[in-house]
């Protein structure tokens, strides 16, 4: 199965290369490494993995651990390839030669492109704002394939590209469209065995530019979502 790794490690000649060996060692093929980080000296580095499937993580988190100066910030399986240059030009692509389904390629490709378990397009009542608590809250527009249910989904409001953590340990990444109350929530789940890592802000981002230009090329079809269908007596 793939996983998805991500350390924390000093930014100096060498490290990286430790790292490396110590996947290895521990019988992880590594198939990518994607820099998310450099700052201050450190860096914050995912790597992509091939990882026997009967085999325990342990090893491998001790052996990281025990490099100097660095911490592994989350080890979660991985959903789909890794990710390639020119794949989220290509979704675009997707969205724009099928319009009516685009909210659903969108929602569908996500979860591929940022490593997650599954990702929802909410929509928010447009008088949020003035709510105080006892409301309805978002509903559902679209759900991928991997989405729970019942769906329990976090706070999105204020409507503003950020990440955030649930009290249950599931990461979430929060991406508004801009029109619509409609809002790209996306999350990586807690598991028993794994600890998924929070949603980076280069993630975050990526997801944010994703949804600006899908609302672009969607326009009015957003003001459609999640708003009941008419029903025509004969």
């Amino acid at each position: 199965m793939l996983l998805r790794v991500r350390v924390t490690l000093p930014d100096r000649p060498g490290t990286l290369g430790q790292v490396a060996r110590t996947l290895g060692v521990s019988g992880a093929d590594i198939v990518q490494v994607v820099v998310l980080e450099r700052l201050g000296g450190r860096a914050v580095d995912d790597f992509t993995v091939v990882w026997p499937g009967a085999a325990r993580v342990e090893g491998l988190l001790a052996g990281l651990a025990a490099i100097p100066g660095v911490r592994v910030d989350g080890v979660w399986r991985a959903i789909g390839a890794p990710t390639t240059t020119g794949q989220d030009a290509e979704l675009l692509a997707q969205v724009a030669a099928n319009p009516a389904d685009g909210l659903a390629t969108l929602v569908d490709a996500v979860p591929g492109l940022l490593a997650a378990d599954w990702a929802v397009a909410a929509v928010v009542p447009l008088d949020w704002a003035s709510r105080s608590g006892g409301g309805p809250g978002a509903t559902v527009g679209h759900a991928s394939w991997r989405a729970p249910v019942p769906l329990r989904l976090p706070e999105v409001t204020p409507l503003r590209g950020r990440s955030l953590t649930t009290a249950d340990g599931t990461h979430h990444a929060v991406a508004p469209f801009g029109r619509a109350g409609l809002v790209l929530v996306v999350a990586r789940e807690h598991s028993d065995t794994l600890s998924a890592a929070a949603f980076h802000t280069t993630e975050v981002d990526r997801l944010s530019q994703l949804v600006r230009a899908c609302a672009v090329i969607l326009g009015d079809r957003l003001d459609l979502v999640g708003v009941p269908p008419v029903t025509v007596n004969p």
